[in-house]
Parts: structure tokens; sequence; C-alpha cells
């Protein structure tokens, strides 16, 4: 797609219109020279549909590791060998603390992630939701959830415990997923996220590029996204962590990372957009211009099994950008 048409498509999208898969795809076709002009466009589309403000939100590993599922990026996955350490549930006050870090250091909400395929027959799911219940209780910022596939009962029982979101990634596109994952399908994690919107969550969800996806792979994901009215994506920059079976990916280029998150927010104007873990390896010195092509979302702090970057340094990035962090309360 030439910059004409950049042009024509970012005008049409501003005044309404709904991207189609076929111009979708099209824009993959930008050229290098050109991604700063598509970059524009998503930035104008992003303030249009979603304003200026920036929604930072911080990771809690609260259960680590032993991993039954067989994800060729994760870490915590019992069929790779890796640094990462496993750990049991951690406690209601270590869950608080760590909150509270992230509250100190301005984060608007907070994600509880747990590992493992999900909570069917999970011994810890009743002292899951009691942690919850304690953190929601006692923490002024939001709480959101990250528990792997649930069905709709245990969604309730969620909703009770005071969270309001429901964090679930796809990963990536369902043609795809067979070369991620094999030990359990790509409808699961669909039936979780409906699972969640029916018991009245809000719904978070995104993937990770530079699996080895193609761009059709990537358009697919955030038409899916866009089909179930996703509130808030996620984007992760593979982080190839040494002992995956991913761990000798060739990673993608700056210039590709920002394209894709231009393309998706032309499909997606008014959601939001939150770069994720990866960011600061992949996009090195080109972090800031990811907020000046669409973005309105971070992932900030640490993430589950490798660090991130200092928080103050995202509040400088995303005001220098001309944009205005959400803060908490």
């Amino acid at each position: 797609m030439d910059s004409n048409e950049i042009i024509r498509l970012g005008e049409l999208v501003l005044e309404g219109h709904i991207v189609s898969e076929q111009e979708a795809i099209s824009l993959t076709d930008t050229c290098e020279d050109d991604i700063p002009l598509l970059g524009a466009y998503a930035n104008k589309i992003r303030t249009k549909f979603a304003g200026k403000k920036v929604d930072m939100c911080g990771v809690i590993n609260a259960r680590s590791g032993l991993c039954t599922e067989d994800c060729k990026f994760c870490s915590q996955s019992v069929y790779h060998q890796t640094n990462s350490q496993p750990f049991p549930l951690i406690s209601k006050q270590e869950a608080l603390d760590s909150i509270t870090n992230l509250s100190k250091a301005g984060a608007e909400r907070a994600s509880i992630v747990t590992s493992g395929k999900g909570m069917d027959n999970d011994p810890d799911f009743e002292r899951i939701v009691t942690l919850i219940k304690h953190v929601t209780t006692e923490s002024t910022i939001n709480i959101c959830a990250n528990l792997g596939t649930i069905s709709y009962s245990q969604a309730t029982f969620l909703v009770k415990s005071g969270i309001k979101r429901y964090a679930h990634n796809l990963e990536t596109s369902q043609n795809f997923y067979p070369q991620i994952c094999t030990t359990h399908p790509y409808q699961e994690r669909l039936n979780t996220l409906l699972a969640a919107k029916k018991a009245g969550l809000e719904l978070c969800s995104g993937g990770i590029i530079g699996l080895g996806e193609g761009w059709n792979d990537r358009i697919s994901l955030a038409l899916t996204l866009r089909s179930l009215d996703i509130d808030s994506i996620p984007i992760n920059i593979l982080n190839p962590i040494q002992g995956t079976l991913l761990e000798k990916q060739t990673p993608l280029s700056p210039l590709e990372i920002l394209k894709t998150f231009a393309i998706f927010r032309f499909i997606l104007p008014s959601k939001v957009i939150r770069p994720a873990g990866g960011r600061e390896i992949n996009l090195r010195d080109m972090q800031g211009a990811v907020m000046l092509a669409g973005a309105n979302g971070l992932l900030v702090g640490n993430y589950l099994t490798f660090g991130g970057r200092d928080i103050a340094k995202d509040f400088i990035m995303v005001n220098d950008a001309g944009l205005v962090p959400i803060l908490n309360n």
C-alpha cells in the first residue's frame, strides 16, 4: 500500500469506516519509508476514538512454573529446561505488597497471574479467589485476573471476588496456533473468553508477535479480537528465552513491530492496545515511537519470568509523546 492509499484508508477510518480483512492485509505491504506515515494515521485514529489517556498495568506472578502445557515460547512449561524458578501460590500479604509497590509507582491496575492450563480441578482455586478478594478490598487500584482457562461458574466466582476484567491471551491466529501449542486447542481459549464475558467481566486478550507467524496470522488475530469485542489488547514481542523451543527465533525489527501496532490500531480504533513483554528488548531506542503509532496502554514493571524497566521511565515516555497516563486513585 503506497502513501496515497494509506492516507485514503486512514481518512476513511477517521470517518468511521470499518477496515476489512483485505484492506488490513493490504496495509501489511506498507514499505519501510511509509511506516512513519502509517503510524501517524494510527496515532490520529487512536486520538479520535480512544483519546490520549494511557492505561498503565502491572502483573503479579502469583504462582510460577510447572505448567503442563507445551507452549513453545514459555519458560514455565515442564517441556522446557530454563532458568525460571517455580514457586507455589504466594500469600495474600505477598500479593498485596506487590500491588502496593505497583500502585506507589503509579500503575492504574494490576493483574494476578498464575501458571498452569487453567482452573478446572485446580486445588488452589478457592485460595486464589480468597487472595483476590483480599487484594481487591485492601488496594486502591483495579485488579484483574489471568488464571488460564475458566468455566462460566468459575468466572462468576471471580466476579464476586471483586475483579472486573479477565485476561486470557489467544497468543496468535487459529491457523498458526497448532505450531505453538498442541496440548490444548484454540477453542478452549475462545471458550474462556466467552465464559468470562457472559459472567459480566471485561476482557483482556492479545498475543505474541515474532513467533514465526506471518502477516496474515497477525491480521487474523486482530480480526478475531475485534469480533470478540475485547477491551484491552496486550501485544507481546517474543523474548526468545534460552531452553524454550523458540530460543533461536530471529527477532522482529523495530520497524516491523511499529507497523504491526499501527495496523492493529486501524483494525481496532477504540480499544486499549498495550505494548507488553519484550518491548524493551525488541524496540530498544524505538520504544517511544510505539506511543505515536497507536498504542494507548503499557504493561509496566517486571514481567512474569524476566525483568522490565523502571516504571518512572515509562511515565516519562508517555508524557513525552503528548499522552496522559491514567493515574490510580
